[in-house]
């Protein structure tokens, strides 16, 4: 029987290995050569991209077999009572736009920003299930996107914050490149791409306060407190970080993945005040309090940076943390309010329009609780 088990054991093992190693989604590795040009990074020691102040995880075995047994145990209301249904976007309204900068959100983190007659997605996961195989991961809240890629007209430029699941599609990737002009990343996060067909003239590589001209935009790839990796040994192989937006008429900041630190008051410092924020809300919990904030913090983030309205991201899209599905929007509207710093809640798919009269919170998700 023991001999049994170790087989069964074993077998296992190696089909997680082969599995690792044969599957394009865990996307590409860097060279030597690349890697002496990550070297010169700050953020690049002893191999690996590190966050200000070598902020980590500090989660114990004892915290990873909690949180395990949090997540697949019963969890009150972590996903909505039914499919959440979104407002539809039309091809050609997208490709004939030319008013006043907009956002259309997808769930989660993802965006269709057009902005000065340019079209750009941000961490563009159109994908049913964040993670390497559809086994590995639960369902996205909402049958339909408010648009398929296939239908999405021709895209200036994607803008990914890091390489997780969740962020960086490799199905949505293989769709989207032969209609995408250019992808803008932190650095390392472009060797994904190669290995997925994307030409290297393509790709842009940033590291942290470095900026680049995209005809009528400058883009800053700013520091974010967070942490990277697709596979079981390649964490902080590559950077993550957030990103600024400007224009001569709109600043508009988007967070990526972080935990809340002082790169928050730096940020803002530097490139604020924003006319809008969008930053992560969500998929958080105590025990990674490090890398991922609280919704009160949040808000505080959105003090920090100077914005004159958030919105919150990073939910209402995929179950990955505990707690409930709606709990983000709901605790971050409390000390906001509190804060006094407007909040922005649209429905998946509902155009964002960046003038004067942004919309306010709408408790749309009542509905599905």
């Amino acid at each position: 029987m023991v001999v049994f088990i170790g087989g069964i054991i074993l077998i296992l093992i190696v089909g997680v290995m082969l599995f690792i190693r044969l599957s394009p989604q865990f996307g590409g590795s860097a060279t030597e050569a690349q890697k002496a040009v990550y070297a010169e990074s700050k953020q690049y020691r002893k191999g690996v991209f590190s966050n200000i102040g070598d902020v980590k995880m500090n989660m114990g075995f004892s915290d990873y077999v909690k949180s395990l047994v949090g997540f697949f145990g019963p969890q009150p209301k972590s996903k909505p009572k039914e499919n959440i249904t979104v407002q539809k976007a039309d091809s050609l309204n997208i490709a004939q736009y030319s008013g006043n900068a907009r956002l259309i959100w997808f769930g989660h983190s993802t965006f269709l920003l057009q902005i000065k007659g340019k079209s750009i997605l941000l961490d563009p996961m159109f994908g049913a299930v964040p993670a390497p195989s559809p086994l590995l991961g639960s369902k996205r809240f909402s049958k339909n996107l408010p648009i398929e890629i296939e239908k999405l007209p021709k895209i200036d430029a994607v803008i990914l914050s890091h390489d997780h699941y969740d962020h960086l599609d490799y199905g949505s990737i293989l769709k989207l490149k032969d209609k995408v002009g250019v992808f803008y990343t932190p650095l390392g996060v472009g060797v994904h791409l190669l290995e997925w067909g994307v030409e290297p003239d393509r790709i842009k590589e940033l590291d942290w306060w470095e900026e680049i001209i995209l005809e009528e935009l400058t883009l800053a790839c700013t520091p974010a407190q967070h942490f990277s990796g697709r596979g079981l040994t390649d964490g902080g192989k590559t950077l993550w970080g957030s990103w600024v937006i400007k224009s001569a008429s709109e600043n508009i900041f988007f967070s990526g993945d972080s935990g809340y630190g002082s790169h928050f008051k730096e940020i803002g410092e530097k490139y604020g005040p924003f006319d809008f924020a969008m930053m992560e809300c969500g998929q958080y919990n105590t025990l990674w309090q490090e890398i991922h904030m609280l919704p009160e913090e949040t808000a505080q983030a959105g003090v920090d940076v100077k914005a004159r309205a958030i919105m919150p991201i990073h939910w209402g899209a995929f179950k990955l943390a505990m707690h409930p599905w709606s709990e983000p929007v709901e605790r971050l509207s409390i000390k906001a309010a509190e804060l006094n710093i407007p909040i922005v809640t649209p429905r998946i798919g509902e155009p964002v329009i960046l003038d004067q009269e942004l919309m306010t919170v709408e408790e749309w998700w009542n509905e599905f609780n």
